[in-house]
């Protein structure tokens, strides 16, 4: 039986598939498959999968000898992508505590995921201790958020008219955006030679509004924010004045946006 809160989740999670990832995700996948050398034949391990786009992006590469596998730990997350996917296996479960016995993949991603672990170091052990020796392991998260002009000046508006609660919840996505902080957290994870590479992307949105709206109406409550509809339409209209700079001629929102991408294997 779906329960009104699984329902809400995956209302959010469809919100997340159909607003986010044709506009902004789906791009990562080949750097994150370079990244971490998928090949057919590759057992491959996607962490904090989401809706499951870059697992999705992955089954063609490994092929019928290889086998893609998912784990999210939002049950709203895993039902539209078991609705998608069904023949991904899809696991509900946590990055500091993976579900599967010592080196079961040969390669482990996860595709901004790892900046809203309770406990980062714990999680990127865990995608180690799952990893062959001769095993992959490719991270994204976002830059900085003073490296993204769009984000950070709706950061400013929401938070000028929602709140500090509903501002943070949108900046944290973009906490690891230092690349010598990575650097380091992954050395203190025990990957061997960790590298960081930093990848230019765009952002495509219809509208400034929908991208806002996507915001407000997907993200935010996946992040526990729930914003009343009045606050909702004031945050919207503002952003119809504010945000104009990033609008192009046809009336997108369309804006640079850039990632790294952290590889390396066990020690």
């Amino acid at each position: 039986m779906t329960t009104p809160q699984l329902q809400e989740q995956i209302a959010a999670a469809r919100a997340y598939e159909d607003l986010f990832v044709p506009s902004l995700f789906r791009q990562w996948a080949p750097l994150l498959a370079k990244a971490a050398h998928v090949a057919p034949g590759k057992r491959v391990l996607d962490v904090a999968c989401g809706t499951g786009i870059l697992a999705r992006e992955l089954v063609a590469q490994v092929g019928a000898s290889g086998s893609v596998a998912g784990l999210d730990l939002m049950p709203g997350m895993l039902e539209v992508a078991k609705q998608i996917a069904p023949h991904i296996a899809w696991k509900q479960g946590t990055a500091e505590a993976l579900p599967f016995p010592d080196q079961s993949f040969d390669v482990v991603v996860s595709q901004f995921g790892l900046m809203f672990f309770p406990d980062r170091t714990k999680s990127l052990r865990e995608m180690l201790r799952v990893l062959t020796p001769e095993g992959h392991l490719a991270v994204a998260v976002w830059d900085s958020l003073n490296n993204i002009p769009a984000i950070s000046d709706e950061v400013a508006l929401l938070e000028r008219i929602a709140g500090r609660g509903a501002a943070d919840a949108l900046r944290a996505p973009f906490v690891l955006g230092n690349k010598a902080d990575l650097e380091q957290l992954a050395r203190d994870a025990g990957i061997s030679a960790p590298t960081v590479n930093t990848s230019p992307g765009t952002a495509r949105f219809p509208s400034i509004r929908s991208l806002v709206e996507a915001d407000l109406r997907g993200w935010l409550p996946v992040m526990g924010v729930v914003l009343q509809e009045e606050t909702i339409q004031r945050v919207l209209a503002g952003a119809d004045r504010e945000l104009r700079a990033h609008v192009d001629g046809d009336g997108r929102a369309v804006f640079q946006i850039s990632a790294h991408v952290l590889s390396g294997s066990r020690s």
